[in-house]
């Protein structure tokens, strides 16, 4: 296997990346994908061909654009001898399946439990409309963005289980913060994107 993607959501992802890398005795270069002109990029890097074990590391590939994972795809596919890719993400379900169908899933611990998350999505909740937009105000980079999607997203699904008397405002909540968390990882403008969000919730 020449791919693996770690899942996680705190340090234990990076200490995860440097345990494999030495495992395999890797060299590590770092690497960015958000957007297809960045594959386009890697791939004129690793046409090269390298002397010694080398692992591109892409943190945070659930962030690249579905156009742009399409075409980092062929890389998984047929990767050279000394070529390893090690992905790493907040989530399994928000990367394009064709590419964890490739890699071998590694999952980290995560220290938090969930209640952290579930408490804050319950105060957004609870926000007038005024607030709600005060509060995606304070969100002004896509990671930013995307992680307070993610995290509500996931908050609510564990809201579902146990909050039947609210179903139908939870079901809400997720429909409209899923399709923004897809338009904002389609590199959509992120402020326009989060009012449209908060409009959507009245």
């Amino acid at each position: 296997m020449h791919a693996f993607l770690i899942i996680g959501r705190d340090l234990a992802i990076q200490q995860k990346v440097n345990e494999l890398s030495e495992n395999l005795k890797l060299k590590q270069l770092n690497y960015e994908i958000k957007k297809i002109e960045d594959v386009r990029s890697l791939n004129k890097l690793i046409s090269l061909t390298l002397d010694e074990p080398t692992a591109i590391i892409i943190k945070d590939i659930n962030g690249a654009t579905d156009e742009a994972l399409n075409a980092f795809l062929k890389n998984l596919e047929e990767p050279q001898a000394n070529l390893y890719f090690i992905l790493t993400s907040r989530n399994e379900q928000s990367v394009l399946s064709t590419i964890v169908s490739r890699c071998q899933i590694i999952r980290v611990l995560i220290n938090s439990d969930g209640a952290g998350q579930d408490s804050k999505i319950n105060d957004f909740i609870g926000l007038s409309t005024p607030e709600k937009f005060l509060y995606i105000d304070k969100l002004r980079k896509r990671d930013e963005a995307v992680s307070f999607l993610e995290e509500s997203i996931f908050a609510c699904h564990r809201k579902l289980h146990n909050d039947q008397e609210n179903y139908r405002l939870l079901a809400k909540y997720l429909t409209v913060l899923g399709q923004t968390l897809k338009r904002i990882r389609g590199n959509g403008n992120i402020n326009l994107q989060l009012t449209n969000m908060v409009l959507g919730l009245v």
